[in-house]
Parts: C-alpha cells; structure tokens; sequence
C-alpha cells in the first residue's frame, strides 16, 4: 500500500536555491546592534567565517554545494518521499498526501542539512570550536555530529526546559563530542544577568542565541553556528524541496499546498522555497507555515525590526516579531519556541506569497498519534504541526469534494520526545493560552531603527 519514491544518489542537489532573487521586493538591511547601522562584512567576522557571510548576503539564485559536504550528505540524501496511502484511507479523503522525511538522517532531524556545510566551512576557515544554542536539540545533535566529522570541538546552550524534558537528545550531543550546558547558564554575562532577575528561568531560544553568541564573540578560535532564521541556514535547507520536486515528478504529481512547520524558518523555507521560485514563475501553489498557538510569531506578531537574541548582541533584522525578551510557554515542539522568525519567511508572508496556521499542542498530538497508527513513524512534535495541517487540507479537501494534492515535511522522528507523548496519551498535556499580555509588554521594548 505504501509508496516509497526514491532517488539515485547521484540525483542529491549540487546546488542549494537562494530564494532573495525571487523576493517580491528588496529584502530589508540587517542592523548591528551596537550603531544601528547597517551589518558590514566586518562586523560578522568575528563569530563567522566569510564563506558564511558570503552565503548570507548572496544575490545569485544557485549556490554550488562543495563536495565534501555532497559526500556527507550521502549518508542519508536523498531523502525518501512517502505517499501516505493509509492516511489517506483512514480519513477517507480524495486528496493525495506526501511526505518528504527528514528523520532518516544520522541525528533523526533535517538539521544536518545545515550543520554539515557549516562545520565545513568553519574547518576551511581554521576553527577550532563551536558554539550554538538548541531548543529540543535537533540543531544541537546535528552540530556535534558535523563538529565530531571536521575534527571541531563543539559548546552547545540548549534551553533550560527543554533540557529537562529531553534528556536522551543531550545525550546524544555528548556521545558526538559536544559539551551541553543547560541555559540560562552561570558561564556567560548574558546568562548570569537572566539568573540574576529569574533564578528559575526556564530558559528560551533568545536567552540560548545570547551565550552562544557571546562565547564565540570572547574566543578568538570560536565561531557561532545558527540552526535556523538566517538566510545561510534557509539556503542549505532547500535540498529538501529540490529533491522532493524531482520525486513527485517520478509520481507524476504536483502540490496544490506545501506544508512545513515553522519555529525560526529553516524547514518551512527548506521544503518551501524552490516551490515558491515555480509561483515566482507564475505556477499555482499554496505555501503553508505552521507553528504553536503559544509562541504564534507570524499569525499574532508584527512585521518590524528586532533583534534576534534577549541580551541584545545578535544583529536587528526586519522580521515577524513577538518581541525579544519575549519568554514562550514550556511547550514540548521546543524547536518552536523561538520569539522572531526568518526575514526571508516573513518578507514573503508579509505581501502574502505565503499563509500562516497557528494550533495547540494537543490537537497537534492529536494529528500525530493518528499518524503514527496508519504511517508507522512517530513524528516530532516540531513536525506534527505539519502533521495537523495535513491531515486538516485533506479533510477540508474531503468535505469539498475536490482532489488535492499535499506534500509536507516531516522533518523528524520523535523516538527521543517520548515524555511528550506519554503527557498527551495519559491526559496530562497543558494547551498554554495565548499569552497575549506578555507579548505585549515585550513588543513595547522593539528597537528604534529608521
């Protein structure tokens, strides 16, 4: 019943897709913090080297791949592409629903779609170390199994709450060599001034970014790796929809709605943005961003400058913002729980290229579990807000009576989030409500930029 669409390992992308080119309108500058002024090449190398800073400012639609990191990708590229015949059956839907899955790489996530070109361009560059933050450390497994390929060693922040709820996934950054230090932590000025005003801070992606950014800043050996929201780390990602493209032309199909989950931006753009260059084309295709109703960025924030961490050292960029010292409820997609998101999503949101579905928890769980009992995979909880939206198309499509096409990213497995599920099978998982009065107090501290 299932079908498995595969491709040669020859057919893995040798370019990644740059989607600036395709933007409706010039993406806004990105601010450095300290002149709000705009980011010079200079200004970002201390914590990066200038391969990356090259990638993040590029204007050129195709970007080569290097070798090295084609070579690395082989051991899980091309992801395979899934029809979910057994879904489609139990929702008893005209609609036909893919699924491109991420989980079968080393470090069970898409995030090593980035880490791996990362840590090779650091080690290009004679670095020794890197430092990064992790929400439910996906990023931060990925980063210390491409630090433990490169020879590099690797300083992971990973959010304080999320530590506590998934241990195995620090574990696992341990058994590839990272050193994981729960944040807020006492080992960085940014971290000892959250403790000081919170001592119980259960930590988030804006306080995590902070210490990481500021170790690599203090170490001259050091440099910073970001699991999403840059432009650098969208790009890497697009092997996903270039590879899922090739795949459903295979099947003789094409996506009426592209799905993808979206925390800071680099699934959703992985699986999203080589579809968008085919709308930029002038094709017909909807693109859908799903993330939590408590940490509801594109569908509650606003589009305006901001920065990208709490203590203020990340550059300012225009994005969708739900204010930077904002501090999200303890939800278990702590992949998620980041309070800004992309520029380049949030351009394209903003003159409406793309839509936005936020859901609780529980209705995401919900989609999941009914996955997982016709599908076999147990999805993350990241991606079960991909789940949620499928699973709604396709019984929008059934109520319609029309056939749809959808293709979502399941962008990984959640054998390491099993506590999450075993709150939601025995009743116990929380939906936080929207925390609107404090979003508010922390939109009203948004940088002055002209």
């Amino acid at each position: 019943m299932q079908t498995k669409i595969l491709l040669e390992e020859s057919q893995i992308p040798k370019q990644w897709y740059n989607v600036i080119p395709d933007l409706p309108g010039p993406l806004a500058p990105v601010i450095n913090p300290r002149t709000l002024k705009p980011v010079t090449p200079d200004d970002l190398t201390p914590i990066f080297p200038m391969a990356i800073i090259e990638q993040e400012v590029s204007t050129q639609r195709w970007i080569d791949i290097p070798e090295p990191v084609r070579e690395i990708y082989r051991l899980w590229r091309p992801s395979p592409l899934f029809r979910a015949r057994r879904l489609e059956q139990a929702l008893g839907t005209p609609a036909k629903i893919y699924y491109k899955y991420e989980g079968v790489s080393p470090a069970g996530s898409h995030k090593p779609n980035s880490a791996i070109p990362q840590a090779y361009y650091n080690k290009q560059a004679g670095i020794r170390r890197l430092a990064t933050e992790t929400g439910a450390g996906q990023w931060g497994s990925s980063l210390a199994l491409a630090c433990s390929m490169f020879g590099l060693e690797c300083t992971i922040y990973m959010v304080k709450v999320s530590c506590t709820q998934k241990p195995y996934r620090k574990s696992l950054m341990e058994l590839w060599g990272g050193k994981v230090i729960p944040s807020p932590s006492e080992f960085t000025n940014a971290g000892r001034s959250i403790l000081a005003q919170d001592p119980s801070s259960p930590g988030s992606l804006g306080i995590a970014i902070s210490e990481a950014v500021e170790d690599a800043a203090s170490h001259a050996d050091t440099n910073y790796a970001l699991g999403s929201v840059l432009n650098h780390v969208c790009l890497h990602q697009t092997v996903i929809g270039l590879e899922a493209k090739e795949q459903l032309k295979i099947a003789g199909d094409y996506p009426d709605v592209v799905i993808g989950c979206c925390g800071g931006g680099s699934n959703f753009g992985g699986v999203a943005f080589p579809f968008l260059a085919d709308r930029a084309a002038g094709r017909q295709v909807r693109c859908l961003a799903v993330e939590p109703a408590s940490c509801p960025t594109l569908t509650k924030g606003v589009y305006a400058f901001d920065y990208g961490d709490t203590a203020k050292m990340a550059p300012i960029a225009k994005m969708y913002t739900l204010g930077h010292d904002f501090m999200p409820p303890g939800i278990h997609a702590g992949g998620l729980r980041y309070h800004g998101d992309s520029p380049l999503v949030s351009q394209l949101y903003h003159f409406g290229q793309i839509e936005a579905r936020a859901y609780r928890q529980n209705a995401c769980f919900e989609g999941a579990v009914l996955f997982a009992r016709h599908e076999g995979i147990v999805p993350a909880p990241e991606s079960s807000h991909a789940v949620r939206a499928a699973i709604d198309e396709a019984v929008l499509a059934k109520e319609e009576g029309k056939e749809r096409t959808i293709l979502f990213c399941l962008s990984g497995h959640g054998q390491l989030d099993m506590a999450a599920y075993d709150s939601f099978l025995s009743g116990n998982l929380e939906d936080y409500e929207y925390p609107e009065e404090s979003i508010r107090k922390s939109l009203a501290n948004l940088p002055e930029v002209e």
